[in-house]
C-alpha cells in the first residue's frame, strides 16, 4: 500500500476532522478574498457562497444528493451539516448574551417575531401563487420556506406536501439567508443596527438564524448572540404558526 492509499484510508476513516478542515480553509479563503475586495466584513457570506458552488460542483460530479457530502473522504459534511450541529451551533450562540440586555427588547422583540414570520409567510405564499401553486397545503409550504429554510420542510412533512415543494421551500429560506448576510453588513449604518435591542428586533424581524448570525457576525460580532436568540425563537414560531394557524387561513382563502 503506497503513501496515498494510506492517507486516502486515514482521510476516509476521520471523515468529519477533513470536513472541519476543509471549513476553516473555506473561512480563510473567503476572508482573503473579501479583503482583497476591500471588504473584509464580507468574509462570512464569500465562504457560504464557496461552500453553496462546491456543493454544486460535487452533486453534478458524483450524480448524488447529498452534495459535497456524496464525495467519500468528505462524507463528513453530512454530518457537520446535519440538525445535531446546526442546533449545537445555535445553541452556542447564547454564550456572551446578556441577560439584562435581552430583557430591553420587551414587546418590541415579541411584536417583531410575529410581525417577521407573518410577513415573511405572505410574501412566500403570494410567490407561490404567482407562479402557479393553488393547492392549499402547496402555498402554505412554500409560504413557509419563506420564513426559513427549517420551517419550510417542517410545515410540508406535517401537511403531506410532495418532495419538489418541499425542495422549493428549502430553496426560498436558502435564499433568503444568503441575502441576509449579503445585505445586513451593507444596511446596517442606515438602520441603526449597532446595539443588542436593535440586533435583537432584526433577529425577530428577518428569522433566519444563519443568516441573522452571519450577517451580524460581518455587522458586529458582539452582536450575533443578541440577533441569533430571537431569530432561534422566529423558527420555533414559524414552525407553531405555519402548518395550524397559517394553513387554515390559506386554506380559507383558496378553498382547496
Amino acid at each position: 500500500m503506497n503513501f496515498v492509499q494510506i492517507a486516502a484510508d486515514i482521510i476516509s476513516k476521520n471523515s468529519l476532522v477533513m470536513s472541519f478542515a476543509v471549513v476553516a480553509v473555506m473561512m480563510v479563503a473567503g476572508y482573503r478574498l473579501s479583503a482583497l475586495l476591500g471588504e473584509k466584513r464580507f468574509g462570512s457570506a464569500v465562504a457560504i457562497v464557496i461552500g453553496l458552488v462546491l456543493a454544486l460542483i460535487a452533486g453534478k460530479y458524483t450524480g448524488g444528493s447529498k452534495g459535497i457530502a456524496d464525495i467519500k473522504i468528505l462524507s463528513g459534511f453530512g454530518v457537520l451539516g446535519g440538525a445535531m450541529f446546526r442546533d449545537y451551533a445555535i445553541i452556542s450562540t447564547a454564550f456572551g448574551a446578556n441577560i439584562e440586555e435581552l430583557k430591553k427588547a420587551g414587546v418590541a422583540g415579541i411584536v417583531s417575531l410575529f410581525v417577521g414570520v407573518i410577513f415573511s409567510f405572505v410574501v412566500g405564499a403570494a410567490f407561490a401563487i404567482a407562479f402557479g401553486f393553488k393547492s392549499a397545503v402547496d402555498v402554505t409550504t412554500i409560504g413557509a420556506g419563506a420564513v426559513t429554510f427549517i420551517v419550510g420542510p417542517v410545515t410540508g412533512g406535517a401537511l403531506g406536501a410532495s418532495s419538489a415543494v418541499v425542495a422549493l421551500s428549502i430553496a426560498a429560506g436558502v435564499v433568503k439567508s444568503v441575502l441576509c448576510m449579503i445585505i445586513t453588513p451593507l444596511v446596517a449604518p442606515y438602520i441603526g443596527l449597532n446595539n443588542p435591542q436593535s440586533a435583537m428586533v432584526f433577529g425577530g424581524l428577518l428569522g433566519t438564524t444563519s443568516g441573522v448570525a452571519g450577517g451580524l457576525a460581518a455587522t458586529d460580532p458582539k452582536l450575533v448572540p443578541y440577533g441569533a436568540m430571537t431569530a432561534t425563537f422566529y423558527t420555533g414560531l414559524g414552525c407553531l404558526l405555519a402548518p395550524s394557524v397559517l394553513f387554515m387561513i390559506v386554506r380559507a382563502i383558496l378553498g382547496s
